[in-house]
């Protein structure tokens, strides 16, 4: 008799949906599914509005990734019209984004991934959840919440809202930071960094204790995609590159999205982006989100994020990493940069400088592509405007689109390894943290 087990998503943010896998008579895993709605129509209802208002718009995508689905889409009415900003605006973007990429991470790793691992995988699936953890670990609860307090009134302040943000502006920023809210956040921002040595501390515990399920479990090569500025990690601007399963890897201006979706990916088009293959094709599959980012990157943006890539790198004996347990790692090596690049900028005067918006700004026919990295993956965003600043046209290749096929793939990958091969058998697992 064929079995069918679904997953149901803690959220549907962005189009996530559920799991689905199927086993057959003889124990064999048939399939497995991702199933999202990963077509939300925004192209559509921006179609006919102004250029300038597809950042207002736009942000109602994702509850949990606005800010990208915010700045992105302003890079490319800036691309099409050939607006440059001042240093002051492009500070004020990069404290914004990295805020929520601090935000984000830590409500990953708090909320969806800790549970799990300190509850242990096997644990009453009733008590996997961070309500159970804050009643028993109230010390690493209290930090958590204080931890992304933190990161979510910082976007508020420079976003003028923590979700779906309206400071952004063809040209630079509304306007600038408050001087007293500056002092604010650096007054709490050693706190901060405290609380982050700690959460690597734990999670690094994690990585040692169920070192078996890393090294072992998932391990799927594919193609890779993600966005570095010469190199160099960075979630606000860049160039897109590509990194092959043997870790080869191939920039592209953003422009060039298709070019670099296609050229290196065998079997890969823009057809098979956005209507993948069934799981389990082994060809034209690539990952986006942190591991990708990681992958992609020679090094972090800043010195103790880059130490902590050398040591994952050391661990794991390779630059190119498979292990999909390694997105918990990977995570949280962005959330240390998050945190040393939200620093560099609070103690930066200049995101007070009211000179933070050009306004050389001329509607033109042309299109233009925006590209950042949000918390689970790329984020594109190509326009088309007529002479008087009107979207023609809009097309969005969001994370989620990035990762179907990869997900599905590493879906099927261990539930063979788990229905068939009984792989956890035979792996040592810690005993739950908590009880």
């Amino acid at each position: 008799m064929v079995k069918e087990i679904e997953v149901e998503p803690v959220t549907r943010l962005e189009g996530h949906g559920g799991l689905r896998i199927v086993i057959g008579d003889d124990g064999k895993v048939q399939d497995a599914q991702f199933n999202i709605t990963s077509t939300r129509f925004f192209e559509k209802f921006c179609e006919g509005r102004y250029c300038e208002h597809v950042p207002r718009i736009t942000p109602r995508i994702c509850g949990i990734c606005p800010i990208p689905h915010h700045l992105t889409p302003t890079k490319a009415v800036e691309d099409a019209w050939g607006v440059s900003i001042p240093a002051p605006a492009y500070k004020l973007r990069q404290l914004l984004i990295n805020a929520k990429q601090y935000s984000s991470h830590l409500l990953h790793f708090y909320a969806l991934a800790a549970p799990d691992f300190l509850v242990g995988p096997f644990g009453d699936p009733a008590l996997r959840n961070v309500v159970y953890v804050i009643n028993k670990m109230p010390d690493v609860g209290a930090m958590a919440l204080k931890m992304m307090d933190y990161g979510q009134n910082l976007c508020a302040a420079v976003g003028g809202k923590s979700v779906h943000p309206i400071s952004a502006i063809v040209g630079g920023m509304k306007k600038p930071l408050d001087e007293d809210v500056r002092q604010k956040f650096l007054k709490g921002l050693e706190e901060q960094i405290e609380f982050t040595k700690k959460t690597v501390d734990i999670g690094l515990k994690v990585v040692t204790d169920y070192w078996d399920v890393v090294a072992n479990v998932g391990v799927v090569p594919t193609y890779y995609v993600g966005m570095t500025n010469n190199g160099v990690h960075d979630i606000y601007e860049g160039d897109i590159r590509i990194v092959s399963p043997d870790g080869q890897k191939f920039d592209y201006k953003p422009r060039n999205y298709l070019e670099a979706l296609g050229e290196h990916i065998p079997d890969h088009s823009y057809a098979t982006h956005m209507y993948y293959k069934p799981a389990g094709y082994p060809d034209g599959i690539y990952r986006a989100n942190c591991l990708a980012m990681i992958n992609c990157a020679d090094k972090m943006a800043t010195p103790l994020a880059d130490e902590a890539l050398k040591a994952m790198r050391a661990k794991l004996g390779t630059d190119c990493i498979h292990h999909t347990f390694a997105y918990h790692w990977a995570r949280l090596i962005e959330t240390v940069e998050a945190i040393e690049i939200i620093a560099k900028y609070l103690n930066d005067s200049d995101i007070c400088n009211p000179d933070c918006k050009t306004l050389d700004v001329q509607p033109r026919e042309a299109e233009g592509v925006g590209v950042t990295e949000a918390p689970r993956g790329l984020l594109l965003y190509h326009i088309w405007s007529d002479a008087e600043g009107i979207c023609k046209k809009l097309n969005l290749l969001v994370a989620t689109n990035h990762n179907i096929a990869g997900i599905e793939k590493s879906l099927m990958h261990v539930a063979k390894q788990v229905v068939e091969d009984k792989a956890l058998e035979g792996l040592k697992l810690p005993d739950p943290w908590i009880k």
